[in-house]
């Protein structure tokens, strides 16, 4: 009889962002248990996603909910018992695999002739989840090594707040909002004020960016603008635009973690920037969810605004590198939130409180003067 294998983890619902503390059990099923959690899983249902180790992220082939943890022992024996582990889509899925390969090999080939701008809208509806996770997941590292490694946020309460309003704005937009299940925020202590959409459906919010707002509205708006990107695969699409040919061709050569697109994936990802249509679409998706949630559309204006006022959107990093603002953008976006209920907040402050304190001191250069 196979030995038992216990593990801690963090248990995804498939329906919000939020994670949820779990205790795992492998023995002839996987049990997944914790508050309010009772999960039993036959081991031959089991599917494992694109992530990268000593992360797993293991959930039944035809439900949305999944399981992650960093146990060796777990993973190894999850392998051994799980025949199906790394088995891919059915034949739908495949023919959908080759007819993208197919494509972006000729999309190698006709590249010169026709633009990669006009490829990139063509390919990005083709490039299927699992391809999509994967380029994330080589993203992300090299954007956090260009940013200088900054540290995870992971500060108790304001954690908790964050989590609680990712989750609040994805219920908000519902069932049919676009929002990949797998939707990932995360926060990062950086000077800088910005906040950055990955392929993947992965979201990097800079300390910066939270030390700058006055509301919490302000940070919701932000997060809303990039989950709009999200929802519209705008990451993806720009990052092929900037990285070219290395990104058509590592798919063809089934290199996507290799040498071939690692040249061009992290500093892409970090100064492509969004087509004014994109952009327009992100505040619109923006301000729809924040008055879905019960927040200020508004607030996005308020913040970019100041972010203007007072450097310019000078900074390498700032959000205006990447999402410029003019005053008739503005004028848009207040006009599509309407009048605001007076003080009514997308988090209260408490939460708010919490939130500022993500990664502990959290201050403006300013602010940290002493008089």
């Amino acid at each position: 009889m196979a030995p038992t294998i216990e593990a801690e983890g963090r248990y995804f619902d498939g329906l919000s962002a939020r994670p949820h503390p779990v205790r795992l059990h492998l023995d002839a099923r996987l049990w997944v248990t914790g508050r309010g959690i009772a999960k039993d899983w036959d081991p031959l249902d089991l599917r494992a996603a694109d992530s990268v180790p000593p992360l797993m992220r293991v959930g039944p082939a035809h439900a949305p909910d999944r399981v992650e943890f960093s146990d060796v022992a777990l993973a190894a024996a999850l392998a051994e018992r799980c025949p199906d582990l790394r088995r891919r889509e059915g034949a739908g899925g495949v023919r959908r695999l080759l007819l993208w390969s197919a494509v972006a090999g000729i999309s190698v080939l006709l590249v010169a002739s026709f633009g990669v701008p006009y490829l990139a809208r063509l390919l990005v509806p083709l490039v299927p989840d699992s391809v999509e996770a994967r380029l994330g997941a080589v993203v992300e590292p090299q954007v956090l090594r260009l940013l200088g490694q900054p540290p995870a946020c992971a500060e108790g309460p304001g954690r908790a707040a964050l989590d609680r309003l990712v989750a609040r704005l994805v219920a908000a937009r519902g069932p049919d909002g676009s929002l990949p299940s797998d939707l990932t925020v995360t926060a990062r202590r950086h000077e800088m004020a910005n906040a950055l959409a990955l392929p993947g459906a992965r979201v990097i919010l800079l300390s910066g960016l939270i030390a700058r707002a006055k509301t919490p509205d302000e940070v919701a708006a932000v997060l809303a603008h990039e989950l709009g990107h999200v929802g519209a695969r705008d990451p993806t699409r720009s990052l092929i635009r900037a990285s070219g040919t290395s990104f058509l061709l590592s798919v063809v050569l089934g290199d996507l973690t290799g040498s071939t697109v690692i040249v061009a994936v992290g500093e892409a990802a970090l100064s492509a920037g969004y087509s004014r249509d994109a952009e327009r679409a992100a505040d619109a998706y923006a301000v729809d969810l924040m008055t879905r949630a019960g927040g200020n559309g508004a607030a996005l204006a308020d913040i970019l605004e100041r972010i203007a006022a007072d450097d310019g959107g000078r900074g390498p990093l700032d959000l205006l590198r990447s999402h410029p603002l003019t005053a008739k953008r503005a004028a848009a976006i207040r006009a599509l939130a309407g009048p605001n209920a007076p003080g009514r907040q997308i988090l209260p402050a408490s939460e708010w409180s919490a939130l500022k304190g993500i990664c502990g001191t959290n201050r403006t250069p300013d602010e940290s003067r002493t008089p």
